[in-house]
């Protein structure tokens, strides 16, 4: 007799893959481990709660489930955005306590209290993600859009088990009984998958602080945010700054000494782009002086502080109107 494995136990098992590629890698902060760890025990559990029946994990379902959103909060604030403060961000434990003590004490409450936390949390990131690059400031300028994407699919998929209880709740109110486990196994495989594999997509930024960022008002001064400008463009023009592919807002704002929001906001006024693009026209000229030199698209890309093909073609497009062949065979004709 062959042994079968319930779809939320396959997750479970790709999961653990990743989770331990990501222990060996040593390439990512401790809350992207905690949630791909968090994301594996919560397809066990449900394998075993509702493949197996084991009446224990029933109980322990919506405790684990409960660690799953601010585990996701805490993986984009801190790999993405700024540093842990502590004890502020203590508060983000109260979820898990409270499915807890609900758990224990009074579980009728879990049928409100875990979409609620799927919904609210999964509405923040996705607000996050959505403000664009320059809100994300410990990610490097070379990932251009794709960590915005990446988050914002995580935050749907938390959204969407907050959707799956609702759909769990109409079957029981309609008799439909039978539909329950499907639609358990199948929502909580996807989305476990989706958020647990999607934090893998790109490396975070490198640790980074910005101390200024207390310190300093924001300005809105026309000629204050000229100067900054050019004082911008002397740091990347003697300093090349733009040609390393690990480059981030944090370490731009930490080298001119200015708030993270006050330098975005000037490069967004003056030049009408975010800095992302901004710093990414420097790397496409320099990438054009290299091509001018003879050398292939590929070398045109590492050299100028790219590592991504899709991020190089989509601003060199952006840049010179063309694609990095078509810039390359115009020039051999003229």
């Amino acid at each position: 007799m062959l042994l079968s494995l319930p779809l939320p136990l396959m997750s479970a098992l790709v999961l653990g893959f990743l989770l331990a590629g990501l222990l060996l890698r040593r390439d990512r902060p401790g809350f992207f481990a905690a949630l791909v760890g968090a994301c594996a025990i919560q397809a066990v559990v449900i394998s075993l709660a509702h493949h197996y029946e084991m009446a224990v994990f029933r109980s322990l379902q919506p405790i684990t489930a409960s660690t799953i959103p601010p585990l996701a909060w805490a993986a984009l604030q801190f790999s993405a955005v700024r540093q842990p403060r502590l004890p502020h961000d203590l508060v983000h434990l109260a979820g898990p306590v409270l499915a807890l003590m609900a758990s224990l004490f009074l579980p009728a409450l879990l049928d409100g209290l875990l979409p609620a936390l799927f919904l609210g949390y999964g509405a923040t990131i996705l607000r996050a993600a959505w403000r664009g690059p320059d809100d994300l400031p410990r990610l490097p300028f070379e990932t251009g859009d794709t960590p915005g994407r990446v988050w914002k699919i995580i935050a749907l998929s938390l959204m969407m088990s907050a959707i799956a209880d609702a759909l769990i709740a109409v079957a029981l109110i309609g008799g439909w009984q039978g539909w329950k486990p499907w639609i358990i196994t199948l929502s909580s495989s996807l989305g476990l998958l989706t958020v647990g594999g999607l934090v893998l997509v790109r490396s975070p930024g490198p640790d980074e602080r910005d101390p200024t960022s207390k310190a300093l008002p924001i300005l809105h001064d026309l000629e204050a945010d000229k100067d900054l400008v050019v004082r911008l463009d002397t740091l990347l023009e003697t300093r090349k700054l733009y040609l390393d592919p690990d480059l981030t807002l944090t370490r731009l704002a930490r080298a001119l000494r200015v708030p993270i929001k006050r330098l975005s906001a000037a490069i967004n006024r003056g030049a009408g782009v975010n800095v992302s693009r901004y710093v990414n026209g420097y790397r496409i000229r320099e990438a054009c002086r290299i091509l001018e030199g003879g050398a292939s698209v590929t070398e045109a890309m590492l050299a100028s502080g790219f590592n991504t093909k899709s991020n190089f073609n989509r601003e060199f497009l952006r840049v010179t109107g063309k694609t990095p062949t078509a810039w390359r065979d115009a020039l051999a004709t003229e």
